[in-house]
């Protein structure tokens, strides 16, 4: 069943339309036992309520059978890299260190992997299985320096937080 996307209320906060974000989607996932299906739903939704300035918003999984390494997965935006090791570039960093990185120049951080030339900032949030494992991470791009901060952080963590619960 497809399920509509909520549209934002005039005057809505990005701290709101987070909190608006995170319902929608523990409603719609509500039950679903494929994590595809539950990135796949997170990674529609915040493009879409963010767009333009999400760029790039989607998911590296990790890789089940090479389990040092990210995998792409569910995303909304251009042609993402296929597969980063632990420890290369952002979501690599996030994938060996199991915490969130705001980065507000991509060109500025060193090992940086450009999927995509036009992304210039990015933020990536860890996602953990139930068991406290890495299971994944949420990677969002923008074509604009310096387009993220601590309230995108602290409401992608949010739902990071609840998206395999």
């Amino acid at each position: 069943m497809a399920e509509a996307m909520s549209t934002a209320p005039e005057g809505e906060t990005r701290e709101q339309a987070y909190q608006r974000l995170a319902r929608e989607i523990a409603s719609v996932v509500a039950g679903e036992t494929s994590a595809t299906a539950r990135y796949a739903t997170a990674a529609c939704l915040l493009a879409h309520a963010f767009a333009p300035r999400f760029f790039w918003t989607g998911f590296y999984v990790v890789d089940p059978l090479k389990p040092r390494e990210l995998v792409v997965g569910p995303y909304q935006g251009t042609l993402g890299c296929l597969r980063i090791p632990f420890g290369k570039g952002v979501c690599g960093a996030v994938a060996a260190s199991g915490e969130t990185l705001i980065v507000p120049d991509v060109e500025a951080f060193p090992g940086h992997i450009a999927c995509d030339s036009r992304s210039r900032s990015e933020i990536v949030v860890p996602v953990f299985a139930p068991d406290g494992s890495l299971a994944a991470v949420l990677d969002v791009d923008s074509t604009e320096p310096d387009a993220f901060d601590e309230v995108d952080r602290a409401g992608l963590e949010a739902i990071c937080g609840a998206l395999l619960s």
